[in-house]
């Protein structure tokens, strides 16, 4: 059996690394994290010819061996680890043909390190209308290596790439410079202490231990060895650049040619619009609008079925299993649970669908340029706009991402007021309220409800960056910081990323809150299905007492409210509802928020697994909407009016409900001290403004 090769995808960002490792990989890929860091980490596998097999990692996109964070410096790890499982038997560099001379610095380095090394040429279709040709034999002879020119968007070239990494043994592994040149004494003496070293590797573990942190030393030990300043090591470095530069200068003289009659003037153009200071404004908010009012309207009727058809096989489960205690945990526990987050994947996957796009296209790169002037005068940069963009997704990932912004000061805010930007799991909660409490008429063609949707990710906005300003204020961290972004080129998005992408988000979303939901459902069902005391047991003789004479249907009713209420989970509920009374909120409401710090979306699961346990309704497949509508206070009113729903979207907005938010803040500010700060604050936050809502509205 043949040997599985380890490759690792390099690149700087936008490149189209993903694009090569999707094209790869397909749809046998996974994501997790690197052990004991929240670096994501993507691997997957690929068939080579002759029976072979890759492993394919994606390493985080760095432009150089010179670590500024942690996504770099697992790059560095890696490939100086010979002893890592994942160590590559070859690098797979890609880069884009628009941008080969930046790109190349990488691939320089890391050929230094003597690893074979390929060296992709990416988004090849755009050469001729660029005025862009290559010589590539020329580029393979003076770089050392052999060369993919590709094209993921017209699938190009990937048959060759396949080709290359099975037969990495025929590659050189000779380096393109002699780093020894920047500094001769010194590196003389360092290649007599460690004789049979690459002295380039030596040189990259120095040079990091000064710049990053103690990296992996592997093999050796260069503690004793004489130390030089970092002021000192960072010359050498920029020594080193300069060195680089002039090497891949010379090659791209003898390997390049442009014709820069044939630029095209469209990208400049665009930028002017889309960065305008009022139209890139009025265009980005536009487009937001445009998404919410598709999520609403695209994704009714898969809705509407979904929703029908769990109820309809819960009716089905009850009239066709043997009555007992089994039989109502199937339909009442886990199909009410999970029917309450599945009718949600229309709307969640349109989301990751349009965020997508945007990213694809380049245009959110101008996004994080343009909100960079907002971003300054709330104490943050425009690279916080990423995270706080990539929180309407999920938190979790957005406060990983906040990684890229050097300065501790702005990163530290960012993860602090992330949590407020409106992630998929609120999306579920606001859109069942917003459609028990907002009518369905329409504004200037625009729906009302889409409206609202739309206010709330705007509240959430608004409030981060609010926050923000008045934590600026309050932290006393000195700190400077620089503002670099990258503008990639505007490009038609891969259909094939995109789709990887929605499913893989989706699929993750709808798993991990799947486990979390049946779990809760099930012991919600138990809670809901036992109870202490008398009034309990004795529920049947209790209620045939008080309604003597009413018809059947009026005492199951009565019978199934009654014994929910004297119910564990009634007693919890009960417990807190006088300090959620003043909100606008039932015993039945508290469950919900209790069960939610879980997950956000678990508020839904929770209420349909209550309503459904509760119902003693004849029409089995009354919906989760239509039990809560009918939902009635004990002097007769609506329990979900319009003075409830608003006050519960915005306690939904501003509230800290995510266990594994708080997990990863604890990770990534390496304590508990801001997690519980930022739980607090958020809390308080949320219960004010529903407080001052409901007392307000009703």
């Amino acid at each position: 059996m043949a040997k599985q090769i380890n490759v690792a995808l390099i690149g700087n960002p936008n490149t189209g690394k993903t694009s090569v490792f999707n094209s790869l990989t397909g749809l046998n890929q996974k994501v997790g994290n690197y052990p004991g860091i929240t670096v994501e980490k993507k691997e997957g596998i690929c068939k080579l010819p002759r029976g072979v097999k890759a492993h394919i990692l994606d390493l985080p996109g760095t432009y150089s061996l010179n670590a500024s964070s942690f996504d770099e410096n697992v790059v560095i790890e890696l490939l100086l680890n010979k002893n890592d499982k994942d160590f590559p038997d070859v690098a797979v560099v890609v880069t884009d043909v628009e941008n080969l001379k930046r790109n190349l610095l990488l691939f320089t380095q890391i050929k230094d390190l003597n690893i074979p090394t390929i060296l992709v040429i990416n988004m090849s279709d755009r050469m001729k209308r660029r005025g862009i040709s290559l010589d590539i034999e020329t580029l393979e002879q003076e770089l050392k290596t052999k060369i993919a020119l590709i094209s993921t968007r017209k699938n190009i070239g990937i048959d060759k790439l396949k080709e290359l990494i099975n037969d990495y043994k025929s590659l050189s592994t000779e380096g393109c410079l002699d780093i020894s040149t920047i500094d001769i004494n010194y590196f003389e003496n360092l290649a007599k202490v460690f004789p049979n070293q690459n002295l380039y590797k030596l040189w990259v573990v120095i040079s990091q231990d000064a710049s990053f942190g103690k990296v992996s030393r592997n093999q050796f030990d260069i503690s004793d060895f004489e130390v030089k300043s970092k002021i000192e090591i960072k010359a050498l470095q920029q020594k080193e650049t300069i060195k680089r530069y002039q090497f891949i200068n010379n090659v791209l003289k003898k390997g390049l040619t442009v014709d820069t009659s044939k630029a095209t003037s469209l990208r400049y153009k665009a930028d002017r619009i889309l960065t305008h200071k009022v139209f890139g404004y009025l265009i980005f908010f536009a487009i937001l609008l445009a998404i919410f009012q598709a999520i609403y309207d695209w994704a009714t009727v898969p809705m509407d079925f979904i929703d029908e058809s769990f109820a309809s096989l819960s009716e089905w489960v009850q009239n066709t299993l043997p009555s007992g205690v089994f039989t109502d945990l199937l339909a009442e526990g886990i199909i009410a649970g999970i029917g309450g987050i599945v009718i949600f994947i229309p709307q969640i996957a349109f989301l990751f669908l349009f965020i997508a796009i945007l990213e694809e296209t380049g245009y959110m790169s101008r996004v994080v340029f343009l909100m960079d002037r907002i971003m300054r005068r709330f104490g943050l940069s425009g690279k916080s706009i990423v995270p706080l963009i990539s929180g309407t997704a999920c938190a979790i990932p957005a406060i990983m991402a906040t990684r890229n912004i050097e300065s501790w000061k702005e990163r530290l805010i960012t993860i602090l007021v992330t949590p407020f930007m409106t992630c998929s799991a609120r999306l579920p909660v606001y859109l069942i309220i917003i459609a028990l409490v907002i009518p369905e008429g329409r504004f200037l063609g625009l729906n009302y409800q889409a409206l609202t949707l739309m206010l709330l990710y705007l509240i959430g906005f608004l409030m981060a960056i609010m926050s923000a300003w008045a934590l600026n204020k309050i932290l006393k961290i000195k700190t400077k910081s620089f503002f670099v972004v990258e503008m990639p080129n505007y490009k038609m998005p891969l259909p094939k990323n995109v789709a990887l992408t929605v499913v893989e988000k989706t699929k993750a979303f709808v798993f991990e809150a799947g486990k979390i939901i049946l779990a809760i459902s099930i012991i919600l069902w138990v809670l809901a299905s036992f109870g202490p005391g008398e009034q309990f047991n004795n529920a049947e003789e209790i209620i045939a007492q008080e309604y003597v004479g009413e018809s059947e249907d009026v005492i199951e009713q009565k019978l199934a409210a009654h014994k929910l209420e004297y119910s564990y989970i009634g007693v919890i509920g009960k417990g807190i509802e006088p300090v959620i009374r003043p909100l606008g909120y039932d015993w039945k409401i508290g469950i919900g928020l209790i069960t939610s710090f879980a997950a956000r979306e678990v508020f839904i699961g929770t209420l349909a697994t209550i309503y459904s346990v509760g119902s003693a309704d004849a029409d089995a497949e009354t919906t989760i909407k239509k039990r809560m509508s009918a939902e009635v206070r004990s002097d007769g009113t609506k329990v979900f009016n319009f003075a409830t729903g608003i006050s519960l979207l915005l306690f939904y907005a501003f509230a800290m409900q995510c266990m594994s938010t708080l997990a990863i803040v604890k990770r990534e500010t390496n304590g508990w001290k801001w997690p519980v700060i930022q739980f607090a604050g958020m809390t308080v936050i949320a219960y004010l403004f529903s407080l001052i809502a409901y007392q307000f509205l009703k």
